[in-house]
């Protein structure tokens, strides 16, 4: 059977959801965080982070400036990650 039957056989159907179902998990979790350090650090809590400096700059306003974007970034190269070790997982990595 070639990879192209093999990948639209029945019983390819449960590992194809499952493997959706692991990225969708996946985006969840690192919306969440970039979401919580976006907009709670930045809005919701900048009057407690106010409190610490860092580089001369309230923690507040320095998450609300630049922190957010940092762990944007940081999240993109961890979705890169976990997604290369998600298609080893499920057999579908790129060569």
């Amino acid at each position: 059977m070639s990879e192209e039957e093999s990948a639209q056989s029945p019983r390819n159907g449960q590992s194809n959801k499952a493997y959706w179902q692991a990225n969708l998990r996946l985006m969840a979790w690192l919306l969440a965080i970039w979401f919580t350090v976006s907009y709670g650090c930045g809005i919701l809590f900048v009057d407690q982070l106010n409190e610490i400096t860092m580089g001369g700059f309230k923690l507040g306003f320095w998450f609300a400036q630049q922190g957010s974007i940092y762990v944007f970034v940081v999240l993109i190269f961890v979705y890169v990650k976990k997604m290369n070790q998600l298609d080893r997982e499920f057999g579908v990595e790129e060569e």
